[in-house]
């Protein structure tokens, strides 16, 4: 079925290839339900092909939708986005860290982190254990926050 309604959506993106501007908008009128933006043709065809998709495979999921609202708003705000950091840990990774005179040392596994010879969740735990406070793991380690939650290379929060 896939197959076939992949078939379906190139052969409408083909019809839509072959418009007119006139017609384009008209597509744009139907298929967004709104006036169409003064753009070139081009990018009508690209826009009305990427909403045809949208309606046959859904759209943005809601964390990418709220990302994307953010970026826009730091725009709008700045003038400019930056890209979010992405880091990627490994398992047999190893993050150092001198603290109060002495290095730590972690080492990423398949299901969290190793440190002193016991297994952890979170670099929060374990910057928890060194410091005796609490603190960000991530941030204790030097990494961009959205690294070091739970597993290794998931991107969550850490907390």
């Amino acid at each position: 079925m896939a197959r076939q309604n992949r078939g379906a959506i190139e052969s409408e993106i083909d019809r839509i290839r072959s418009l007119g501007l006139e017609e384009l908008r008209g597509e744009w009128r139907r298929l967004y339900h709104g006036e169409p933006p003064r753009i070139s043709r081009d990018l009508l065809v690209l826009a009305l092909g990427y909403r045809l998709q949208e309606i046959a495979h859904g759209g943005l999921g809601k964390s990418t939708r709220r990302k994307l609202q953010t970026l826009a708003k730091a725009l709008r705000t700045t003038g400019r986005v930056a890209p979010t950091p992405s880091l990627s840990l490994k398992p047999g990774a190893r993050l150092m860290r001198e603290w109060h005179g002495r290095t730590h040392t972690v080492t990423v596994t398949e299901d969290g982190f190793e440190y002193a010879g016991m297994s952890y969740p979170s670099l929060t735990k374990i910057a928890q254990k060194i410091t005796g406070a609490h603190w960000s793991g991530p941030r204790f380690f030097g990494l961009p926050a959205a690294v070091g939650a739970g597993r290794p290379n998931q991107g969550e929060r850490d907390g």
